[in-house]
């Protein structure tokens, strides 16, 4: 069985989706209509933008989102899953590139996302942090211990545990998991506690405009970062993307499951090669690969 998931915040890169717009006509009109939907030229900072005009959450999200869907949309007959998943950001790509959510409507609740995740992140200066070589349960106790917010944030693979939370609080857990001899604890370069309780403004927000979109049938279950579980369920689709903003990505849970249901192959949709390193940490000689377009238009 084949999986194809889609990566999430960080994998972005100057140049991306360039290659897309000058060789296939489909591509270069879904990025003509982002622009119009979004109101500002998204292809332009994709294409040419500097790192640092990239790493705003606002281009990020969407930027991310459109290399992953258009390029899913380009593979055309190609794509066939028989299960899907997105890692944050990207649970919004696999709704879309297999047909649960429209393009529009997926572009739109991405963007509304990204600027309600960098509001909230203005209004409460807080940050995350890696945490490798530990056990997920040593590392939950270490945050629970600490005073102050800190929460486990992205499950990334087994011993690859993402915290968040208020700086001084993330601070005292890289100096507690330390001790504990973690290999690392490592601040990350981001702009504010996500997947934490410090997201609520922006769940709050995006519960609005979730519940206000159109969700169809789409073509094979998705497993969500809430839970890991698969689902064809639109209701449950729709409050798992809810709650997703302030609970944590359980990716090591969801890559696990999927195997556990008989996945045996995973393309990744996007830019880098970020999931198909977690999927080789779980089993080094796991079949994985990068979406490519045959030919081009």
């Amino acid at each position: 069985m084949k999986a194809y998931v889609f990566p999430g915040q960080g994998a972005q890169f100057s140049g991306m989706g360039k290659d897309l717009f000058e060789n296939s006509i489909r591509a270069k009109e879904m990025f003509l209509q982002a622009n119009e939907i979004l109101g500002f030229d998204i292809t332009k900072i994709m294409f040419e933008g500097s790192d640092e005009e990239l790493k705003e959450t606002k281009v990020t999200q969407p930027a991310i989102f459109l290399h992953s869907v258009i390029l899913a949309a380009v593979l055309g007959d190609d794509f066939e899953p028989d299960m899907v998943a997105g890692h944050s950001l990207g649970e919004f790509s696999a709704l879309v590139a297999s047909k649960v959510l429209t393009f529009e409507d997926g572009l739109k609740l991405v963007y509304k996302r990204a600027l309600a995740m960098q509001k909230a992140c203005e209004a409460a200066p807080s940050t995350m942090a890696a945490i490798l070589g530990l056990e997920d349960s040593i590392v939950e106790e270490l945050c629970a211990d600490v005073d102050g917010i800190v929460v486990p944030a992205n499950y990334n693979c087994p011993g690859q545990l993402v915290i968040s939370g208020e700086i001084a609080a993330v601070e005292k857990a890289c100096q507690l998991a330390t001790e504990k001899g973690a290999k690392r604890a490592l601040i990350l370069q981001v702009g504010g506690a996500f997947h934490s309780p410090l997201m609520e403004p922006a769940r709050a927000e995006l519960a609005a405009a979730i519940e206000a979109t159109t969700f169809y049938d789409g073509m094979c279950p998705i497993y969500q970062n809430v839970n890991a579980k698969a689902t064809t369920d639109k209701a449950i689709i729709q409050q798992n993307l809810i709650d997703q903003l302030t609970a944590p990505v359980r990716w090591t849970q969801t890559m696990e499951q999927m195997i556990a249901d008989g996945c045996n192959e995973v393309v990744e949709v996007g830019p880098g090669k970020v999931l198909q390193g977690l999927f080789k940490k779980v089993d080094r000689k796991f079949a994985t690969a990068s979406a490519e377009v045959k030919s081009a238009e």
